[in-house]
């Protein structure tokens, strides 16, 4: 099956024909920059009508299986000759295993082959399976296959981030056939049996390789308290497990709902993230038995999960660790913050935050929509809502929490505070720097010029929040759409754009986002609408958010006890007054971390 140039078809028939079929499930990602990447946030419904952008069909299912084996041949690895020649190979043996394939070319040289499965296989088969090729073909790109989560690749027809298109190598005729009539289960194993000594291999290898998907937490029973250890939680996402320590996908997959239930998950709460496609590594543990029988399965692995538990408790091996779940996380991450003094009279602090937020509203025109614009909005929203969370005017912390609470690094956080508080009749005002293990006091104040207006305008609805963790993965503008529908519903684009004061290109991006992961809706009136069904928390958990949430909670833990520690060695009083000049690492730390713990802001517990 060579390159016909005779053969053509529109790159818009090619798409239509032949990305539904190949993807593993009907979900694409757009490259906004030309080709260079295609991000979690930028991925939308896979549809019939050609993307204008270059764009990537996502190779796994939320089951953890793929419909078809995508083989991409680099031609920045061994030039178009090495290109040539190892299609050329490849097409030989999937000839002599009686496979069909489809193949199309890049503009650049570089070459897809896409081998259609009748009957889907899971991720670590596939996995093995292209990595076994790769040891025979150096230009093979083996990395599609390697990331169950962000796995994607361009199909026939896609543009390409050079110009022009993928261009099918063949009749589309032909190629759509081979998708009607995909690839048996005999010829898979036939495949997989003349690859044995290769697959044996690259197993081999990855056992003497260090196994860390970023810890080396063990999923036993002494857990964080209400919270799946890290190695957990990666192995229900990826499927990828040390094989020094789980023999077989089975062991895997007990381990994984043993780390549930000891964290405090019910049975619903694992189906939910398997049938969403939050825990894809887990589910494709289950893809070996026909469809009706993978819960049953799962409900026979979660009571064995459940009994060991309570023969290990019973017998007194490590302390009840079976905490709340992380799963009723508040709206942000920037839980409950403190005020300098309990408040005579909340409902009159109330008042004067609502108020102070009309002056905000009528401020931000000021900002500029650059990304810098934008995250100095979010930090002041962080104010806000950490005055109405303690009732005060009042608030004493350190950047380290708004840094939780916005997403942003501390450092930056820093930054703006002091550009903020610089302003000519600011929005909020220094009255206490650090000391000790206080943090910094500061009082959201009304501007001068601002008061009139903001006393008599028209309380905004509804709550104001810091950067909500599924907007650290969709945008810093999508978050003040999203903000803007809460508050008032049906509003058209233009209207959009007047309330959230963002350019129009960055509104329909934002829209286009949020439409994408079913946040709003669009109304028969063309306005637009939040999707209440549609949970903030399950797509922050399915976009892997709450773990960089959680990394950095950890990171600023970490800072905090350095810190203490150096002032019981350092310090003679708390209320010392610390400078500088003292030999503690400052620039590295930048002043003293919260004296109070982030994981509980974090995840809205108390005590």
């Amino acid at each position: 099956m060579s390159r016909n140039p005779s053969a053509s078809c529109s790159p818009a028939e090619a798409w239509a024909a032949l990305a539904p079929g190949l993807a593993g499930q009907p979900r694409v990602r757009l490259s906004k920059d030309a080709g260079k990447s295609y991000p979690q946030k930028h991925e939308r419904n896979l549809t019939e009508a050609l993307p204008s952008v270059p764009a990537a069909v996502r190779i796994f299912g939320k089951d953890g299986t793929c419909a078809a084996i995508f083989l991409d041949f680099d031609s920045s690895v061994g030039g178009l000759d090495g290109v040539q020649a190892d299609v050329r190979a490849v097409q030989t043996w999937l000839h002599s295993v009686g496979a069909r394939w489809i193949e199309d070319y890049s503009p650049n040289g570089g070459r897809h082959i896409y081998v259609p499965l009748a009957q889907r296989v899971t991720f670590a088969e596939a996995r093995d399976l292209v990595e076994a090729l790769g040891t025979r073909y150096r230009t093979l790109d083996k990395t599609p296959h390697q990331n169950m989560l962000h796995g994607c690749m361009r199909t026939p027809g896609s543009p390409h981030k050079r110009g022009g298109y993928q261009e099918l190598a063949m009749s589309l005729s032909m190629a759509y056939d081979i998708v009607r009539r995909p690839n048996s289960a005999t010829v898979w194993t036939t495949m997989t049996n003349d690859l044995a000594a290769e697959i044996k291999a690259v197993r081999a290898l990855r056992l003497q390789g260090t196994f860390s998907p970023a810890t080396s937490d063990a999923p036993g029973t002494n857990l964080p308290a209400g919270r799946m250890s890290r190695a957990m939680q990666v192995l229900a996402q990826t499927g990828l497990y040390d094989t020094n320590r789980y023999a077989t996908d089975s062991d895997a997959r007990q381990a994984v709902l043993v780390g549930a239930a000891a964290a405090g998950l019910e049975l619903v709460d694992v189906e939910r993230r398997m049938l969403q496609g939050t825990w894809p590594g887990l589910a494709s543990f289950y893809a070996r038995y026909a469809y009706r029988h993978r819960l049953p399965a799962l409900r026979r692995d979660w009571m064995n999960a459940l009994t060991y538990l309570s023969k290990k408790r019973a017998k007194g091996d490590g302390k009840n660790n079976v905490r709340r779940s992380p799963t009723s996380q508040p709206n942000t991450q920037a839980g409950q913050l403190k005020a300098l003094n309990p408040i005579s009279n909340p409902d009159a602090e109330h008042r004067f935050i609502r108020t102070w937020r009309s002056a905000l509203k009528i401020r931000e025109v000021n900002y500029q929509q650059s990304r810098t614009g934008m995250a100095r909005r979010m930090v002041l929203r962080a104010l806000g809502e950490a005055a109405h969370m303690t009732a005060s005017r009042f608030i004493e912390f350190g950047v380290r929490s708004i840094a939780v609470a916005t997403g942003l690094d501390h450092t930056t956080v820093g930054l703006h505070l002091r550009e903020l508080r610089a302003e000519k009749d600011p929005l909020v005002t220094l009255v206490e720097e650090a000391r000790g293990t206080k943090g910094d006091l500061y009082m959201l104040t009304l501007p001068e010029e601002l008061k009139a207006a903001a006393e008599d305008a028209t309380w905004q609805k509804g709550k104001v929040h810091a950067l909500r963790p599924a907007f650290r993965e969709l945008g810093l503008p999508a978050a003040f759409v999203y903000e803007a529908l809460e508050h008032s519903p049906g509003l058209s684009t233009t209207q959009v754009v007047t309330v959230t004061r963002l350019s129009r290109s960055a509104v329909h991006e934002a829209l286009e986002i949020l439409a994408a992961w079913n946040l709003i809706s669009r109304n028969a009136g063309r306005s637009w609408s939040v999707v209440a069904a549609t949970s903030l928390h399950q797509l922050a958990e399915q976009l892997g958010v709450l773990e960089a949430v959680a990394a950095q909670i950890q990171r600023y833990r970490d800072d905090r006890i350095i810190w203490r520690e150096w002032l019981a060695k350092n310090v003679n009083t708390i209320a010392e007054l610390l400078s500088p000049d003292d030999d503690y690492p400052w620039e590295t730390f930048e002043g003293p971390p919260d004296d109070w713990s982030l994981s509980d802001m974090a995840f809205g517990r108390t005590g």
